[in-house]
């Protein structure tokens, strides 16, 4: 008989289970990189195993939620500033509404990475006269960039998803005046040791690149294990 984990998993099965992380992030429970690496590794995911990994310490779909805190009124974006100085926002933050970033002759740095993502879309206005706004996001996130730039520069820099995967969006509108705006991904930033993808990069090297077939060995011998249970208590 297949071992029900070993059951492989369907197109719907890992899109559901992308609506739950994406629900999950707006509740709280994950941070923007959290959500990015376990919605990579669902679509990537192949048995029903793989995929219940990356919800177990999740609420059941369906499950009743207590209802979002509501939006800050009378705010509809919050700045950051930074005019002939500096401005850093990075590690755990909360991400409800709509952000703005200025650099006049100074930096300005956004490092979205370890922010708890309570929208569906993170809306970003950067604008640079004469500095620099950078913007660090997970690889693996789908970045829309737009605006111009006037002897300045605006770009991505991003390992982006593969087209069709409903990954996290963060939307730019760049004005750079004699400045730059970028977003940068891991690759391009200060690594960030993140709790999913540590875990896998820990497995792997206790045993190796090849953690799946080293599960199912264990399912496997746990199994013949039973089976032997049961055929010593009919002698």
């Amino acid at each position: 008989m297949t071992d029900p984990g070993e059951v492989r998993a369907s197109d719907a099965e890992r899109e559901a289970v992308v609506e739950q992380l994406r629900v999950a992030s707006v509740e709280g429970r994950l941070t923007l990189a959290e959500l990015t690496d376990r919605t990579e590794a669902a679509y990537t995911a192949t048995t029903h195993a793989e995929l219940a990994l990356l919800t177990q310490d999740l609420p059941a779909a369906g499950a009743v939620a207590p209802a979002p805190a509501a939006a800050p009124q009378g705010r509809k974006r919050r700045w950051f500033v930074g005019v002939m100085g500096d401005s850093k926002r990075r590690g755990t933050w909360r991400i409800d509404q709509e952000l703005g970033a200025v650099a006049v002759m100074g930096d300005v740095l956004l490092d979205l990475r370890e922010a708890e993502v309570r929208t569906d879309t993170v809306d970003i206005l950067a604008v640079s006269v004469m500095g620099d706004v950078k913007i660090i996001v997970p690889d693996g996130v789908y970045v829309d960039l737009d605006g111009m730039a006037i002897m300045g520069d605006k770009k991505v820099n991003v390992v982006q998803a593969s087209p069709g995967m409903n990954v996290p969006v963060v939307r730019v509108q760049a004005y750079a005046v004699m400045g730059d705006v970028k977003v940068i991904g891991d690759s391009q930033a200060q690594p960030l040791q993140r709790g999913f993808a540590a875990w896998r990069e820990h497995w792997r090297r206790l045993h190796g690149d090849d953690w799946r077939e080293m599960g199912r060995q264990l399912r496997a011998e746990g199994r013949e294990l039973r089976r032997q249970l049961r055929d010593d208590r009919r002698y």
